[in-house]
């Protein structure tokens, strides 16, 4: 129940779109100032210190050792998370957006932050 809450909480707040890319859209509440990443059918919550923490962890990844072929000819890089059954796989121009994406929210979380200081 206190995750239906929480996500309820979440996806009700009143969100500010940081960066829009390709299908990636990263958003934040201007109250509690969770941050949202939206990737097609992911959806990752962050305080903003998880956000910058999360950012720097993929930005040092060695993307050669993390790509893998796939079944469809593919070679996707495949991100690993706390959860060992849980990884989330992204083509290169997909990850390439990805990180542009974090760069220009975290850019524009800097400029609201400043209007509103």
């Amino acid at each position: 129940m206190q995750v239906r809450q929480a996500l309820t909480h979440q996806l009700m707040c009143q969100t500010i779109v940081l960066c829009r890319k390709g299908p990636i859209v990263i958003s934040q509440c201007m109250e509690c100032k969770m941050l949202n990443i939206w990737l097609r059918n992911l959806l990752l919550n962050f305080t903003s210190e998880q956000f910058k923490m999360f950012k720097n962890f993929t930005s040092q990844l060695d993307v050669e050792e993390s790509m893998f072929p796939f079944p469809d000819g593919e070679e996707r890089l495949v991100l690993r998370t706390p959860h060992s059954d849980i990884c989330f796989t992204f083509s290169m121009t997909e990850w390439e957006d990805f990180h542009v994406a974090m760069e220009e929210a975290e850019y524009m979380q800097q400029v609201y932050q400043l209007m509103h200081h």
